[in-house]
């Protein structure tokens, strides 16, 4: 028995099989992508609505709605960046409805420059779309205690901080302050999960003629 053949084949199956998996994988990420920018899309296209009383994670998520209340002036910033502009933070502000609501809005990107200026409390209308964010996962840091700067919008821990409902509105128009806008879109969301399985799929094409290759030579020098 060639130990140095059945080494070269299994180790040459065992890359094949890792390296197609990783490009099915994308394949699954890839529809599950478009998916998801669908439903985006066809979420974010239907006329705004004011904001229904019972709201539904699922059905509503990015609806378009309209709300009116007052900026309460408590504000949570989110690490954030914008290309060609640098560091900054998003803007999550509690909106008071008349009614006693209070959601929490994205109102948008500030420059670091300008993020410990103060920010309006007033009456405003909002247009925008409904989300659950949470960008946050085990690797995310916590909020840092010193700043109070937090590296992931959180509906739940955010609102449990701030006594809202854990339904964020993302503003769709500029909501004072100089905060720039930034509407739930499907632009910014590329889908290039396809090129990435190419990628493994011809990885594991050049490990497969690589192996041949090998096992050719392992036995020519066996023979």
């Amino acid at each position: 028995m060639n130990f140095r053949l059945i080494s070269a084949l299994l180790l040459g199956l065992a890359g094949v099989g890792f390296l197609c998996g990783l490009g099915i994988w994308q394949v699954q990420r890839m529809y599950e992508k478009r998916d998801q920018l669908e439903e985006m899309t066809a979420g974010i296209s239907v006329p705004a609505v004011p904001v229904p009383a019972q709201l539904d994670p699922e059905k509503d998520r990015y609806r378009p709605v309209t709300a009116e209340g007052r900026f309460t002036g408590e504000t949570l910033y989110v690490l954030s960046g914008k290309p060609m502009i640098g560091a900054g933070v998003q803007v999550v502000s509690v909106l008071e409805m008349a009614e006693g609501r209070r959601l929490l809005v994205d109102r948008g990107f500030l420059p670091d420059d300008d993020k410990h200026k103060q920010l309006t409390v007033g009456a405003v209308k909002i247009t925008g779309n409904l989300m659950w964010p949470r960008d946050s996962n085990q690797y995310t840091p916590p909020p840092d205690p010193k700043t109070g700067l937090w590296f992931g919008r959180d509906a739940v821990a955010m609102a449990a901080l701030l006594k809202t409902e854990p339904t964020f509105i993302v503003a769709r128009e500029p909501t004072g302050d100089g905060i720039e806008a930034m509407p739930v879109d499907t632009s910014s969301i590329p889908n290039d999960h396809w090129g990435y399985a190419i990628t493994w799929f011809l990885l594991a094409a050049v490990w497969a003629v690589m192996t041949v290759a090998l096992v050719w030579r392992i036995r020519r020098q066996t023979a």
